[in-house]
């Protein structure tokens, strides 16, 4: 009985978050990294359904990078990678769109289904408009081309607002078609913050292979629980936010100013973490929040 009593608790705690949030989206990426565990993923698919029973409105994002670094093994391609950028050629973009979209994103679609929760898979090229993404190396200046690597120019939401209304949890791949017709790998991060903000959603969330923001990147006591998006570059100026975490945080802070209320950054090997973050009074991780 007591066992009883306490699961109905934690679901009358969770009552005011599911009121605030009911008919809110919320715009959840999952990493590559995290989908080559089948329970892990199997377990944020159900943490994403149950939003989806109660009332919200969650569009999943979705990399594939492990996978796609198997394939082109197989391939005989080896990976490249310019500052966390994989380099993108004509054949490996055909390994990275037939990955993400013929595996990676079916694979998930009926990992939902089979929760009787009604989802559906969209390839991002049908969402996403891409330029050529180019740039300059900090330390010798020189041009940085990586092949058909895109940054995100625009966001047609009609696919992600069907699915929805019509009770399907869009599941998107980071791709996108440029104005020459080719189709672009895009970093999934910066694809799920361009369609959050395209979506004007309630909340933006990055599952991680870490807690969130630390102060000591080896001490997770050290947890940064709040971040205003004024402190955010004196935080990278000082070396609290470094290395691959400085372009998440960017990202997140023009997320918030685009209008996004909030973007959490959450450890995805926590049980249920996007549940205990979206539906309890301390949450779990990293939030970025509007100054």
């Amino acid at each position: 009985m007591r066992q009883a009593i306490e699961k109905a608790s934690g679901m009358i705690e969770a009552l005011p978050f599911i009121q605030r949030f009911r008919n809110e989206t919320v715009v959840v990426k999952i990493g590559g990294g995290i989908l080559e565990d089948e329970g892990l993923s199997r377990a944020i698919l159900q943490d994403i359904c149950f939003m989806e029973v109660v009332g919200l409105r969650p569009v999943v994002v979705h990399g594939g990078g492990k996978l796609i670094s198997r394939r082109m093994e197989e391939a005989k391609l080896t990976p490249n990678f310019r500052h966390g950028l994989r380099v993108t050629d004509d054949a490996t973009m055909a390994v990275v769109e037939a990955a993400l979209n013929g595996e990676v994103n079916p694979r998930l679609v009926r990992m939902v289904e089979s929760m009787d929760c009604r989802a559906r898979g969209i390839r991002g090229q049908e969402v996403l408009t891409a330029a050529r993404r180019m740039g300059t190396d900090p330390e010798t200046g020189d041009a940085l081309d990586w092949g058909r690597v895109g940054e995100v120019t625009g966001v047609d939401t009609a696919p992600l607002i069907e699915s929805l209304n019509d009770q399907r949890v869009p599941l998107m791949t980071p791709l996108g078609r440029g104005e020459d017709g080719a189709v672009y790998n895009i970093n999934a991060d910066d694809a799920a913050a361009a369609v959050a903000r395209a979506l004007k959603a309630r909340k933006l969330v990055y599952l991680s292979d870490v807690p969130g923001l630390l102060a000591d990147p080896s001490d997770p006591s050290t947890l940064i629980a709040h971040v205003e998006s004024a402190e955010a570059e004196d935080l990278i100026s000082r070396g609290v936010i470094r290395g691959g975490m400085i372009p998440k945080i960017r990202s997140a802070v023009e997320t918030t100013r685009a209008g996004v209320n909030k973007v959490h950054i959450i450890d995805s090997s926590l049980p249920h973490s996007l549940l205990l973050e979206l539906f309890t009074e301390l949450g779990v991780g990293t939030e970025i929040v509007r100054s």
